[in-house]
C-alpha cells in the first residue's frame, strides 16, 4: 500500500485552522467563529454531524471548515476509499502556511503473488499512475485557499508530526499610519515605527534551548516545554509592488525544533515591544529564567503568521 507525502500551501483566513474539529452547535464558547453559525461544508449541507448528550442535554455536534478535513476529503475523492490524513502542525484559526506537510496511505492495486489484483480498477492510487497525475488530480478537487505543492511517496513507517526535525515560521508586520489593504490578512498593522535593530539584537538572546513557558499560552498542553531556536531573525521586506498603499514590512523569521501553543505569536508580541521601545533588547533572557506568561510581550492576532516550511530527518 503505497504512502505519500503532500506538501499544502493554504491561505488559512476563512479556515478553522488545520486540525478537523467537531465543536457543539449551541457552546457559549466555541473554538472558532465559524463553528456559529455553522460554515455549509461542500459534501455535508447541513453540517450536522450527530446529537450527543452532554451534560444532562442533547447537542448537535457541527463540522467546521478546516484544512485538514477539505484536503482529506479531496483525497478520499481522488483515491476512491476512506484515508485518513495526518498532518504535521496544528496551525490555529487565521494562521496561514506556505509549507504544512501531510501524508496519507491508500491502496495501490499492486499485483499479489504475480496475479493482477482483484480489487476494481481505479480505487487507491499506485505508484505506476505517476505523483504529477495525483498533484494534479488534487488540485483540481480543492478550493481556491488551499494547493498542493508537492507529492512524493514516502516510506510507510513516515510521520509527519514526529519525524519532523525541524521547522520555520514568519510572522510579518506592516509598520506605518496607512492600513494594509490588498495583503491585510497576511500581515499585522503595527501604526508604531519599529526599530528592527534592536528586535534582531533582541531575538538572538531566544536562540538555544531554553523552557519557553513564558512563551506559551496557558493551555498549552505539553509535558514539556523545553524547546530548541535553532535562529530568529528579523528582517526588513519590501513591500508587494502591486499595492501602492503598502509600506515597508518588517518580518521575524523563527526556526525551531518544534514550537508551543501560541509560542511564535508571543515572541512575536514581545519583539513587538522591544521594536516599540517598551522593553529593553536584553529582557528576553530575564523573561526566560523567570518562567511567567506574564514576563512577555502579548499573543499577537494570527494575521501575519505563516508556517514556512519543515524539515525532516532521514530515515535510518
Amino acid at each position: 500500500m503505497p504512502r505519500y507525502k503532500l506538501t499544502i500551501a493554504y491561505d488559512g483566513t476563512n479556515f478553522c485552522g488545520w486540525q478537523k474539529q467537531e465543536p457543539y452547535a449551541n457552546n457559549e464558547d466555541p473554538t472558532c467563529e465559524a463553528a456559529q453559525p455553522p460554515v455549509h461544508h461542500p459534501l455535508d449541507p447541513t453540517n450536522t454531524v450527530g446529537r450527543v448528550r452532554r451534560d444532562g442535554e442533547d447537542r448537535d455536534r457541527l463540522k467546521v471548515r478546516t484544512v485538514q478535513e477539505v484536503v482529506e476529503q479531496a483525497v478520499r475523492a481522488i483515491v476512491r476509499e476512506p484515508v485518513n490524513l495526518h498532518g504535521a502542525s496544528r496551525t490555529d484559526s487565521g494562521v496561514h502556511a506556505k509549507g504544512q506537510v501531510g501524508a496519507f496511505t491508500c491502496s495501490g492495486d499492486e499485483p499479489e503473488n504475480g496475479e493482477p489484483s482483484s480489487r476494481s480498477s481505479g480505487i487507491g492510487w499506485p505508484l505506476s499512475r505517476g505523483t504529477d497525475r495525483l498533484l494534479r488530480a488534487l488540485n483540481g478537487r480543492l478550493p481556491d485557499d488551499v494547493m498542493i505543492t508537492a507529492v512524493e511517496p514516502i516510506h510507510q513507517s513516515f510521520n509527519p508530526t514526529t519525524d519532523a526535525d525541524r521547522k520555520t515560521y514568519s510572522y510579518t508586520f506592516h509598520t506605518g499610519h496607512d492600513r494594509p489593504l490588498f495583503d491585510r490578512h497576511f500581515v499585522h498593522h503595527c501604526w508604531e515605527t519599529l526599530d528592527s535593530e534592536r528586535m534582531h539584537r533582541a531575538a538572538q538572546h531566544l536562540v538555544g534551548e531554553h523552557d519557553f513557558v513564558s512563551f506559551a499560552a496557558a493551555n498549552h498542553g505539553r509535558l514539556t516545554t523545553v524547546r530548541t531556536i535553532f535562529s530568529c531573525n528579523v528582517l526588513r521586506v519590501p513591500a508587494p509592488s502591486a499595492d501602492p498603499l503598502a509600506t515597508e514590512r518588517i518580518r521575524i523569521e523563527v526556526c525551531g525544533s518544534g514550537f508551543l501553543y501560541n509560542m511564535v505569536r508571543i515572541i512575536a508580541g514581545t519583539l513587538l515591544e522591544v521594536g516599540r521601545g517598551r522593553m529593553p533588547e536584553s529582557i528576553i533572557p530575564t523573561i526566560i529564567a523567570g518562567k511567567d506568561r506574564r514576563a512577555a510581550g502579548p499573543t499577537l492576532p494570527p494575521t501575519g503568521l505563516c508556517l514556512e516550511w519543515i524539515k525532516y530527518r532521514q530515515p535510518n
